[in-house]
């Protein structure tokens, strides 16, 4: 379980520490705290190191030699503070250690930076002269490590990873989750402040300076939520190291760790409600080396487990043992050489129709640690085929172990240590991210009338930043749409009628992670109007509009006269909230017919703006650009083009709806009166707008 030591860890503080020389001249209370430090860092005991180097730097900050070691020690619990330790000791000094260069490449393989451990591992390489130095082959497994990290970082799968949150996660090593048959209750294992033993001076502390394992349980509440852990103490919890593997047969039957020799598996079974004392499998099972995981079928019949047995280097390989009906374990059989490796496999996990194998590796095509790696059955073979790893974020450049697919396969659980977790290990949920339905309607902002025949395309990236589109058309009768897209992700939403873009919009999709999802309703407002429409109402209260505006030839900007008018339509739109109205730009027959309409749609805006600037709301209003085509008179004088060159304001009606509705003679007419009082208070129109003649 996480009680052995980290070899290769090890091994590298040990060549790290043999030239990292002798600390500088300090005052006596500084020395004492460095010398304390180095003891309990001597032994593997990093936390505790971690507050006497502490007291060093409070004192000594710039101490090149415990800068370097605190962040070493850091490695374990807060991978950042780690790296910028370390950077900063080798700024200080750059030969703080021989080693140094392996460090600053652990700190950047841990935090992501694929390149930067690459470039300071094989800087570290070639300062290994000897031709049989085994530093040589960790450096290349480095360097391998880090660049198998960088392609499955750069192509990430649609996955939600999530922390089980501080009820369950502490700044101790919390792992192996075991959950329930009917998933409403949590089995872990914790190295916490609260364990067996805990609360007595030296009792409950391993040789690493950290707690014992014992076994926590807590009930689900909701959705994320837990109730507060207790521990299964009693028979269950010892005065070692207890952990977690298994639950099976209903929850009557559980299966654990205990320190027993380099490490055993037990089994107990609840009679009454309480779980009887833990007995010790046979030794096909136990050997007289170390144990670590474990897993039994749902058939009762088949045990898959890691051990050291049989290991040539003392590292974990994954065996198998069966038994008969009422029988015991057989002896174990090895996986074979397409699953274990030379390095550590550990944790396995079977599926509920025996097909995949889940598990753990330091070898095989690992970002660097632990790897969750799964293989499927080969029937015809007889075999389990080669393993194949499941990818970021399930896996990060540090240890990720104990895989647990949840009872109905749903999501899974895994233990982890990674960048934002509560300290060391932490307990995660795994979730496949689902599609989400998203449906609603399109509306237009000018009447809220619905728009048929709108194309909705929603673009987004996926997690491996591949560009991804999906698209619907609303339906001609009532304007809806119904899309399904990935969830987890911000969408731009492109709206287009008739071929021509109407509007983009951001929409964020919630993630979703179950199949039975209700759809996700989203309705989308736009600046359409139907032209048509708009027209035959326009003609048939002709009538009723407000007073045309006029413009300079080849000019957008208001006149003074046109603000006053302006100033009267805005106390009619505000008196009546109902009212919308569309602002319509003409223009003489001067220039070409596409120089017109685009100086046609300038002169609408330049109403709308001056209407939006002092209060009208923009969905209340249209703009439209007639140009050259709507003559109020024939382009035959000054006299008439003058009369050409203008705006015209219409209310748009409602399909059904009538000026007589509206009710608008009396506010017309009181408009009418405003005078130049209400334009005082306006804001006055911005820059001039000049269009040059071609």
């Amino acid at each position: 379980m996480n009680s052995k030591v980290k070899r290769l860890l090890k091994a590298s503080l040990v060549l790290a520490l043999a030239s990292a020389g002798v600390a500088p001249a300090m005052a006596q209370s500084t020395r004492k705290a460095m010398s304390t430090g180095n003891k309990f860092f001597d032994n593997d005991n990093f936390r505790a190191s971690i507050p006497f180097y502490e007291q060093v730097l409070a004192k000594e900050p710039d101490n090149a030699l415990a800068l370097f070691r605190a962040g070493i020690s850091y490695m374990s619990f807060d991978k950042e503070k780690a790296s910028d330790y370390i950077y900063k000791a080798q700024r200080l000094k750059p030969k703080v250690s021989k080693d140094v260069e392996y460090w600053l490449g652990r700190v950047d393989h841990i935090n992501y930076n694929f390149d930067d451990a690459i470039t300071h591992y094989q800087s570290y390489g070639t300062t290994l002269k000897k031709k049989n130095d085994p530093r040589k082959e960790e450096i290349q497994l480095r360097i391998q490590h880090s660049k198998n990290a960088k392609v499955q970082f750069n192509n990430p799968k649609d996955i939600f990873v999530k922390n089980l949150g501080p009820v369950i996660n502490t700044i101790a090593s919390e792992h192996s989750p075991v959950i329930s048959a009917d998933d409403k209750t949590l089995l872990y294992t914790s190295r916490g402040a609260n364990v067996t033993g805990a609360d007595s001076k030296k009792k409950g502390v391993s040789s690493d300076g950290e707690y014992y394992e014992d076994i926590f349980e807590a009930k689900r509440l909701g959705d994320d939520q837990w109730d507060t852990p207790r521990s299964l103490s009693g028979v269950l919890n010892g005065k070692g190291h207890d952990a977690s593997i298994q639950v099976f047969d209903n929850d009557t039957k559980m299966l654990l760790y205990r320190q027993d020799e380099d490490g055993d598996f037990f089994f107990s079974e609840k009679t009454s409600g309480d779980w009887a004392e833990p007995k010790k499998l046979n030794k096909n099972i136990n050997t007289k080396r170390f144990q670590s995981d474990a897993f039994i079928t749902q058939d009762g019949k088949t045990l898959y487990f890691s051990t050291s047995e049989f290991s040539e280097n003392n590292t974990l390989d994954l065996y198998y043992s069966t038994r008969p009906d009422g029988g015991d374990w057989g002896a174990p059989q090895s996986l074979g050489n397409t699953v274990n490796t030379a390095y550590d496999d550990d944790s396995p996990f079977i599926s509920r129709d025996g097909k995949t194998l889940y598990f753990s590796s330091r070898g095989h095509d690992t970002m660097g640690g632990y790897d969750i790696f799964k293989s499927s059955w080969d029937e015809a073979a007889k075999r389990w085929g080669k393993p194949v790893n499941m990818g970021y974020p399930v896996n990060t450049p540090d240890d990720d172990t104990y895989y647990r697919l949840s009872p109905d396969g749903s999501y899974a659980y895994l233990s982890s240590y990674r960048i934002g977790g509560y300290g060391e290990k932490d307990i995660y949920t795994i979730n496949y991210i689902k599609n989400a339905t998203i449906k609603g309607r399109v509306f237009a902002l000018i009447d809220s009338a619905a728009v048929p025949g709108a194309e909705l395309v929603f673009n987004s990236q996926s997690a491996d930043k591949k560009a991804i589109s999906f698209r619907d058309v609303t339906k001609p009768d009532s304007g809806t749409y119904s899309v399904n897209v990935l969830s987890g992700r911000a969408y731009q939403v492109n709206i287009s009628k008739d071929g021509k873009l109407i509007t983009t919009e951001t929409f964020e999709v919630p993630m979703v992670t179950q199949d039975s999802a209700a759809p996700i309703v989203k309705d989308f407002y736009v600046a359409y109007v139907d032209s048509a429409a708009l027209i035959a109402n326009a003609l048939a209260n002709a009538d009723k509009t407000f007073k045309n505006i006029y413009f300079t030839t080849d000019q957008y900007d208001l006149r003074p006269e046109s603000i006053t008018e302006l100033d009267k339509i805005i106390k009619v739109l505000k008196a009546n909230p109902g009212v919308n109205l569309s602002v319509e730009g003409h223009t003489d027959k001067r220039n070409s017919d596409g120089y017109n309409m685009s100086l046609g749609k300038n002169r609408s805006v330049s109403a709308y703006k001056y209407l939006t600037d002092n209060g009208i709301a923009a969905k209340r209003l249209v703009t439209i650009s007639y140009g050259e085509r709507r003559p109020a008179a024939p382009n035959d004088t000054e006299e008439n083009m003058q009369l050409n060159r203008r705006n015209e304001f219409r209310v748009i009606l409602k399909k059904g709806q009538t000026l007589k509705d509206l009710n608008l003679d009396e506010a017309v007419s009181k408009g009418g009166n405003a005078g130049s009082d209400g334009a005082s208070q306006r804001i006055a129109p911005g820059q001039k707008g000049r269009q040059k003649k071609r």
